[in-house]
């Protein structure tokens, strides 16, 4: 019997589950399939690899030295489909994915039409989300990834940074600050704004740069704190204050005329989204294909 990379995957799952049973539910596969795998890699060894007992089990000493070996080839396969995703544009399959807000309402779907055209046999399906149903989601197998504007600090979930994007003011055509080239902060703080809520991702950035600055965001006019993007845009366009959101998602009213995009003297609210999935699930290359394709892509192009 040969050592294989599966029985290796599937040793891994179980000793970061702790559980045959809840490695065999990550794995889409039956426990004594799991058991028996684990087994026949036990008897290529000659050694056992976890002490077991009605109520947990445990890594023996030799399951502990194989554990950075199975880490490190589960990485490897990872980094050999990312670098040969770029190759294989005839791959077929199913990308489910979860994506917040910003990402899956005005984002996503100007790059999933270049993306389709790269790989015209991977069909996309994809759920507008917030970040914690994207969350429970990928722990419950339901996505194989998630696209979300914070990273995650979870055990069994990996974050990686995969696409850059900036915010920016965005006031009525007709506004006073309409015509500026760069606005102060002191003219900006003038004027009424709409912001998004507390706690959600864009609010958050605006808030962690102000606070850079030392500026104080009680000074601000808030009259209104909205759920969506889409409310604050029908608000700012009906002339009730002025918004810091993503410039990604002002595009279509900036070419109706409507909104001006305007900078901010001294000030840059730049962030980052971020692909989450499960540190133990080794993603389909159609998943791998779609990162590769998101990591490449300038944001700014599709603006």
């Amino acid at each position: 019997m040969a050592l294989n990379f599966h029985q290796l995957h599937i040793f891994y799952t179980v000793a970061e589950k702790g559980s045959f049973s809840h490695a065999a539910g990550a794995l889409h596969m039956t426990q004594p399939a799991v058991t028996m795998q684990v087994q026949s890699l036990e008897d290529y060894f000659g050694v056992k690899l976890f002490h077991r007992s009605t109520k947990k089990i445990e890594l023996s000493e030799a399951g502990r030295a194989l554990m950075p070996f199975a880490k490190n080839s589960i990485e490897l396969i990872r980094e050999t489909d990312v670098a040969m995703s770029k190759f294989t544009k005839m791959i077929e399959g199913r990308l489910q994915l979860g994506a917040s807000l910003t990402m899956g309402e005005y984002i996503l779907p100007r790059l999933l039409g270049p993306f389709s055209k790269d790989y015209p046999n991977i069909s996309v399906s994809m759920k507008v989300m917030n970040t914690t149903q994207i969350l429970d989601e990928v722990l419950g197998h339901q996505l194989n990834f998630g696209l979300v504007e914070a990273p995650i600090h979870h055990p069994d979930v990996h974050t990686e940074a995969i696409l850059s994007d900036e915010l920016k003011l965005i006031v009525p055509a007709d506004h006073p600050l309409a015509d500026m080239e760069l606005v102060t902060l002191e003219e900006m703080l003038k004027y009424p704004f709409v912001l998004r809520e507390q706690g959600s991702g864009t609010r958050r950035v605006m808030e962690e740069e102000f606070a850079r600055c030392n500026m104080d965001c009680s000074t601000m006019k808030i009259v209104m704190e909205l759920g969506s993007t889409g409310a604050i845009k029908s608000a700012v366009e009906a002339g009730l204050g002025i918004s810091i959101l993503s410039q990604s998602s002002v595009k279509h009213e900036v070419t109706l005329g409507l909104f001006k995009v305007k900078t901010i003297e001294n000030i840059r609210f730049e962030r980052s989204f971020y692909a989450i999935y499960l540190n133990s699930t080794l993603l389909p290359i159609s998943a791998v294909s779609f990162m590769t394709f998101l990591r490449q892509e300038e944001l700014s192009r599709f603006l």
